[in-house]
Protein backbone atom coordinates (compact mmCIF):
# COMPACT_ATOMS: atom_id res chain seq x y z
CA UNK A 1 0.00 0.00 0.00
CA UNK A 2 3.22 2.37 0.60
CA UNK A 3 3.23 3.00 -3.27
CA UNK A 4 -0.76 4.32 -3.62
CA UNK A 5 0.62 7.59 -2.74
CA UNK A 6 3.66 7.31 -5.11
CA UNK A 7 1.49 6.28 -8.09
CA UNK A 8 -1.68 9.01 -6.90
CA UNK A 9 1.00 11.98 -7.46
CA UNK A 10 1.86 10.24 -10.55
CA UNK A 11 -1.83 10.66 -11.46
CA UNK A 12 -1.88 14.19 -10.12
CA UNK A 13 1.38 15.35 -11.56
CA UNK A 14 -0.05 14.30 -15.08
CA UNK A 15 -3.66 15.91 -14.86
CA UNK A 16 -1.59 19.12 -13.44
CA UNK A 17 0.55 19.74 -16.39
CA UNK A 18 -2.47 18.78 -18.82
CA UNK A 19 -4.57 21.33 -17.24
CA UNK A 20 -1.47 23.89 -17.96
CA UNK A 21 -0.82 23.17 -21.19
CA UNK A 22 -4.47 23.74 -21.91
CA UNK A 23 -4.39 27.04 -20.11
CA UNK A 24 -1.59 27.91 -22.27
CA UNK A 25 -2.83 27.97 -26.22
CA UNK A 26 -0.42 25.19 -26.62
CA UNK A 27 -1.30 23.51 -30.31
CA UNK A 28 -3.57 20.90 -29.55
CA UNK A 29 -2.51 18.32 -31.73
CA UNK A 30 1.12 18.37 -30.79
CA UNK A 31 2.53 15.45 -28.40
CA UNK A 32 4.14 18.30 -26.19
CA UNK A 33 7.63 17.81 -25.03
CA UNK A 34 6.85 18.22 -21.38
CA UNK A 35 4.00 15.94 -21.69
CA UNK A 36 6.51 13.18 -23.44
CA UNK A 37 9.18 13.52 -20.92
CA UNK A 38 6.44 13.50 -17.97
CA UNK A 39 5.11 10.16 -19.74
CA UNK A 40 8.71 8.62 -19.56
CA UNK A 41 9.50 9.34 -16.10
CA UNK A 42 6.22 7.93 -14.73
CA UNK A 43 6.99 5.37 -17.05
CA UNK A 44 10.49 4.72 -15.11
CA UNK A 45 8.88 5.21 -11.69
CA UNK A 46 6.00 2.15 -12.75
CA UNK A 47 8.68 0.34 -13.65
CA UNK A 48 10.75 0.33 -10.31
CA UNK A 49 7.30 -0.43 -8.19
CA UNK A 50 6.34 -3.16 -10.96
CA UNK A 51 10.16 -4.58 -10.68
CA UNK A 52 9.77 -4.55 -6.53
CA UNK A 53 6.31 -5.27 -6.72
CA UNK A 54 4.33 -6.63 -9.42
CA UNK A 55 1.55 -5.22 -11.58
CA UNK A 56 -0.03 -2.83 -8.81
CA UNK A 57 -3.44 -4.71 -8.12
CA UNK A 58 -6.23 -3.08 -6.69
CA UNK A 59 -5.55 -5.59 -3.26
CA UNK A 60 -2.13 -3.82 -2.84
CA UNK A 61 -2.78 -0.28 -3.65
CA UNK A 62 -6.45 0.36 -3.72
CA UNK A 63 -8.66 0.97 -6.49
CA UNK A 64 -7.60 4.48 -7.29
CA UNK A 65 -4.21 3.23 -7.60
CA UNK A 66 -4.18 0.85 -9.55
CA UNK A 67 -6.09 2.81 -12.61
CA UNK A 68 -3.20 5.27 -11.53
CA UNK A 69 -0.78 2.58 -12.64
CA UNK A 70 -3.07 1.82 -16.00
CA UNK A 71 -2.98 5.30 -16.68
CA UNK A 72 0.79 5.77 -16.70
CA UNK A 73 1.16 2.46 -18.93
CA UNK A 74 -1.48 3.70 -21.26
CA UNK A 75 0.73 6.62 -21.62
CA UNK A 76 4.04 5.36 -21.86
CA UNK A 77 4.18 5.31 -25.43
CA UNK A 78 7.46 5.77 -25.95
CA UNK A 79 8.00 2.73 -24.23
CA UNK A 80 7.26 -0.16 -26.49
CA UNK A 81 8.97 -3.13 -24.34
CA UNK A 82 7.59 -1.88 -21.34
CA UNK A 83 3.82 -1.57 -22.26
CA UNK A 84 3.78 -4.65 -23.80
CA UNK A 85 4.99 -5.91 -20.07
CA UNK A 86 2.67 -4.08 -18.39
CA UNK A 87 -0.10 -5.81 -20.74
CA UNK A 88 1.24 -9.03 -20.19
CA UNK A 89 1.10 -8.52 -15.95
CA UNK A 90 -1.95 -6.71 -16.13
CA UNK A 91 -3.93 -9.72 -18.42
CA UNK A 92 -2.66 -11.63 -15.81
CA UNK A 93 -4.05 -9.83 -12.83
CA UNK A 94 -7.41 -9.25 -15.03
CA UNK A 95 -7.53 -13.41 -15.33
CA UNK A 96 -7.05 -13.74 -11.54
CA UNK A 97 -9.67 -11.11 -10.75
CA UNK A 98 -7.50 -8.90 -9.91
CA UNK A 99 -7.29 -6.04 -12.02
CA UNK A 100 -10.27 -5.16 -14.24
CA UNK A 101 -10.53 -6.87 -17.87
CA UNK A 102 -11.18 -3.49 -19.23
CA UNK A 103 -7.74 -2.16 -18.02
CA UNK A 104 -6.11 -4.87 -20.27
CA UNK A 105 -8.93 -4.48 -23.16
CA UNK A 106 -7.89 -0.92 -23.38
CA UNK A 107 -4.24 -1.33 -22.93
CA UNK A 108 -4.09 -4.00 -25.93
CA UNK A 109 -5.75 -1.85 -28.42
CA UNK A 110 -3.89 1.03 -27.44
CA UNK A 111 -0.35 -1.31 -28.34
CA UNK A 112 -1.94 -2.24 -31.22
CA UNK A 113 -3.04 0.69 -32.92
CA UNK A 114 0.94 1.53 -32.17
CA UNK A 115 2.13 -1.36 -33.81
CA UNK A 116 -0.16 -0.14 -37.02
CA UNK A 117 -2.51 -3.54 -36.86
CA UNK A 118 -6.44 -4.04 -35.76
CA UNK A 119 -7.52 -3.82 -32.31
CA UNK A 120 -9.20 -6.43 -30.50
CA UNK A 121 -12.04 -4.17 -28.92
CA UNK A 122 -12.10 -1.10 -30.67
CA UNK A 123 -11.56 1.22 -28.32
CA UNK A 124 -9.02 3.79 -30.40
CA UNK A 125 -10.97 6.37 -32.10
CA UNK A 126 -9.54 8.53 -35.06
CA UNK A 127 -11.20 11.35 -37.02
CA UNK A 128 -12.34 10.34 -40.31
CA UNK A 129 -14.10 12.66 -42.45
CA UNK A 130 -15.13 14.74 -40.18
CA UNK A 131 -16.12 11.79 -37.89
CA UNK A 132 -14.67 10.42 -34.86
CA UNK A 133 -14.84 6.74 -35.69
CA UNK A 134 -12.57 3.57 -34.20
CA UNK A 135 -9.59 2.60 -35.91
CA UNK A 136 -9.54 -0.57 -38.13
CA UNK A 137 -11.28 -3.32 -35.80
CA UNK A 138 -9.90 -7.24 -36.07
CA UNK A 139 -13.03 -9.49 -36.69
CA UNK A 140 -15.51 -6.99 -36.21
CA UNK A 141 -18.69 -9.39 -35.86
CA UNK A 142 -17.61 -10.47 -32.62
CA UNK A 143 -16.16 -7.00 -31.04
CA UNK A 144 -19.23 -6.52 -29.09
CA UNK A 145 -18.87 -10.07 -27.49
CA UNK A 146 -15.26 -9.47 -26.63
CA UNK A 147 -16.27 -6.12 -25.16
CA UNK A 148 -18.80 -7.55 -23.04
CA UNK A 149 -16.30 -10.13 -21.89
CA UNK A 150 -14.03 -7.16 -21.17
CA UNK A 151 -16.89 -5.15 -18.80
CA UNK A 152 -17.06 -2.84 -22.06
CA UNK A 153 -20.24 -1.04 -23.36
CA UNK A 154 -21.40 -2.34 -26.76
CA UNK A 155 -19.51 -0.29 -29.37
CA UNK A 156 -22.17 1.41 -31.15
CA UNK A 157 -22.69 2.95 -27.80
CA UNK A 158 -18.92 3.70 -26.62
CA UNK A 159 -18.95 5.79 -30.33
CA UNK A 160 -21.63 7.75 -29.45
CA UNK A 161 -20.90 8.46 -26.13
CA UNK A 162 -17.38 9.54 -27.29
CA UNK A 163 -18.74 11.73 -30.03
CA UNK A 164 -20.88 13.32 -27.79
CA UNK A 165 -17.62 13.56 -25.35
CA UNK A 166 -15.98 15.60 -27.79
CA UNK A 167 -18.90 17.63 -28.79
CA UNK A 168 -19.71 18.58 -25.30
CA UNK A 169 -15.86 19.33 -24.33
CA UNK A 170 -14.64 20.71 -27.32
CA UNK A 171 -12.19 18.14 -28.38
CA UNK A 172 -10.07 19.84 -30.92
CA UNK A 173 -11.42 19.58 -34.61
CA UNK A 174 -10.19 16.80 -36.68
CA UNK A 175 -7.85 18.96 -39.05
CA UNK A 176 -5.68 19.05 -35.16
CA UNK A 177 -6.56 15.39 -34.57
CA UNK A 178 -4.56 14.68 -37.57
CA UNK A 179 -1.44 16.33 -37.17
CA UNK A 180 -2.33 14.31 -33.60
CA UNK A 181 -2.58 11.05 -35.59
CA UNK A 182 0.14 11.84 -37.67
CA UNK A 183 2.55 12.99 -34.50
CA UNK A 184 1.45 9.87 -32.90
CA UNK A 185 2.42 7.86 -35.94
CA UNK A 186 5.83 9.59 -36.05
CA UNK A 187 6.51 8.65 -33.04
CA UNK A 188 5.51 4.91 -32.99
CA UNK A 189 8.21 4.79 -35.86
CA UNK A 190 10.53 6.87 -33.86
CA UNK A 191 11.03 4.59 -30.95
CA UNK A 192 10.57 0.97 -32.31
CA UNK A 193 6.48 0.26 -32.53
CA UNK A 194 6.81 -0.02 -36.78
CA UNK A 195 9.81 0.14 -38.93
Amino acid sequence: MHFRHRLLTLRDAELALRAELAQSGEPAGEYHPRLRQLHETHARELELIIDDEGWPTADVADADGSEAAWLVAMHAVSRPSFMRRCLGLLKGAANRGEAPARHAALLEDRIRALEGRKQVYGTQLDWHDGILSPLPIDNPDGVDARRAAAGLEPLADAIANARSAAQHDGAPPPEEWEASSAVLEALAKEVGWRE
